[in-house]
């Protein structure tokens, strides 16, 4: 079971030899990178490659490790009790099995995805330590033990907005995505656009990283943002002249799409203004 990357995502050699490396020695793999990178599009296209089905947990800043476990509805029960329904007989009826209890319990092999782990409370890694470790958990409320039937294929997406727990960062395979270079980033434009004309692709990444390597800007646009400039370029049927820097037109056209804060675009403002009163 070997990933190579697929038609539609640009896979670098050194992240296929991450996502192969996780499988092989049955770790979870721990991806980290810039925001927009393909961090979470990356197991989706793992699991198509492998022809495996995905379960998708996408961690938000109230999410609990215990709802990736199960949850256990009290408070419907203690109301079909009132209303002497018989369901409130077996306890069963009011467990809510969570992604990890799905990847555990499925048939065959699957993907978990589990998507932007930072954004928890600190504790979130240290609660999945031994259901990850163990690939199996114990629910209380029933007195049985899940087990996993076959390990399933546990890749956990990071935007780097808080540390992991070292205990938790040992049990996993770390890779960092790291911004493609400009052939990389014209193969993965190619796979999104196919057909762009060379010279304003050539015109277009000169612009663009040029833009993310500008001083002082806050937050630097990524492979995702890029990948929406150059629809919007072809929908608008611009040309690479519209698209060379002048003293006026430090701003990119059609800037919405790259700078996202009102900072980056007054920054470019004034570089603009700087460059016209050199001329």
């Amino acid at each position: 079971m070997q990933f190579t990357g697929t038609k539609d995502y640009v896979a670098t050699g050194d992240l296929t030899v991450a996502v192969n490396a996780a499988i092989t020695l049955e770790r979870p793999l721990l991806v980290k990178g810039e925001p927009g990178t393909g961090k979470t599009e990356l197991a989706r296209q793992v699991a198509g490659a492998l022809g495996l089905p995905i379960l998708e947990w996408h961690i938000k800043s109230t999410t609990r490790a215990q709802q990736g476990l199960y949850e256990y509805d009290a408070v419907s029960r203690l109301r079909d009790s009132q209303l002497g329904d018989e369901r409130v007989n077996d306890v069963r009826n009011y467990i809510r099995q969570g992604k990890l209890w799905q990847a555990f319990q499925a048939d065959g092999r699957v993907v978990l995805l589990i998507d932007e782990i930072d954004k928890a409370d600190i504790e979130f890694p240290n609660d999945l330590l031994q259901e990850l470790d163990r690939m199996e958990f114990h629910v209380y409320e029933t007195g049985e033990t899940v087990a996993a039937r076959q390990r399933p294929i546990v890749i956990i997406t990071s935007n780097n907005e808080k540390e992991l727990p070292d205990a938790f960062l040992r049990r996993c395979f770390f890779h960092y995505i790291r911004f493609p270079e400009a052939d990389t980033l014209r193969r993965i434009v190619e796979v999104h656009h196919p057909g762009i004309k060379d010279a304003l692709l050539t015109e277009a990444l000169t612009r663009f990283y040029e833009i993310r390597e500008t001083p002082g800007l806050k937050k630097k646009p990524s492979t995702s943002e890029v990948l929406d400039w150059l629809k919007l370029l072809l929908a608008e049927d611009l040309s690479p002249e519209d698209l060379r820097k002048d003293g006026a037109n430090a701003l990119p056209k059609l800037h919405g799409a790259l700078l996202k804060n009102e900072q980056d675009v007054h920054l470019f403002e004034r570089l603009a203004f700087m460059a016209r009163r050199e001329r």
